[in-house]
């Protein structure tokens, strides 16, 4: 399976403490364990010409993984047209914490995903899902000691599995793994990874990441998109 993991790569290369976190970038730790689980996974990022998605790593992506924050504005439209077309023609999608604000998600929900947020607090994320293929082997609770909270109403269409849920430590809940179709395209959003904290390193965040890889991941069924009637219909 190919995987590109699309990251802004922005405050990793302007802000010291998130530097810190990740040296290289929140996209090449994400690249480093699903090579580890047998990926073959290359990187993108918003500063490479065309924001490192050509057509030609497109049609060569089963999965796109996509962070982003701080840049949502730069990504051309251009550049979001090709990977909506992408995810209509199969290939999955995997948006991961604040690129629930994102240009193509927002264009494959149609809706504003907005929500509640402040600052960091305690989050337990629950699995209340734990037969979907996205929690396979997942614990049914972990805790990040912090984390930004996002909160409810999450304005986003009815998923059509919510797998995870979280309680942060000031009351608020949020539907933290959602699943849809668009398309033949399937999309996974995962709420936690806030760029601050090493969120990227926690087992059940990777096996989570790992599982939707999977779950997203096109299946060829060797036939055309259409194909014209056989005989007219009566």
């Amino acid at each position: 399976m190919k995987v590109t993991v699309w990251n802004e790569y922005r405050h990793e290369k302007s802000e010291e403490h998130i530097r810190a976190v990740y040296p290289e970038g929140i996209h090449a730790q994400i690249a480093s364990f699903l090579k580890e689980n047998g990926f073959d996974v290359t990187t993108a990022t918003l500063d490479e010409p065309e924001h490192g998605l050509t057509a030609e790593v497109l049609e060569n992506t089963d999965v796109l993984i996509w962070w982003g924050h701080m840049a949502h504005g730069e990504v051309k439209d251009e550049i979001v047209e090709k990977v909506y077309e992408r995810v209509m023609r199969g290939m999955g999608l995997v948006v991961l914490h604040s690129g629930h604000h994102s240009k193509i998600f927002k264009k494959l929900m149609g809706t504003s995903c907005n929500l509640k947020w402040h600052e960091s607090e305690k989050e337990r994320i629950w699995t209340i899902a734990p037969n979907h293929p996205i929690a396979k082997g997942v614990d049914e609770t972990f805790t990040f000691p912090l984390e930004e909270m996002y909160g409810e109403r999450f304005d986003i269409p009815e998923p059509e599995e919510v797998i995870f849920m979280s309680w942060f430590s000031g009351g608020y809940v949020f539907r933290s793994g959602c699943t849809f179709k668009r398309g033949l395209g399937k999309i996974f959003y995962f709420r936690p990874g806030h760029e601050a904290f090493p969120t990227y390193y926690d087992e059940n965040v990777k096996k989570i990441i790992v599982n939707a890889c999977n779950w997203a991941c096109p299946v060829s069924f060797g036939g055309p998109l259409s194909a014209p009637c056989v005989a007219p219909l009566e």
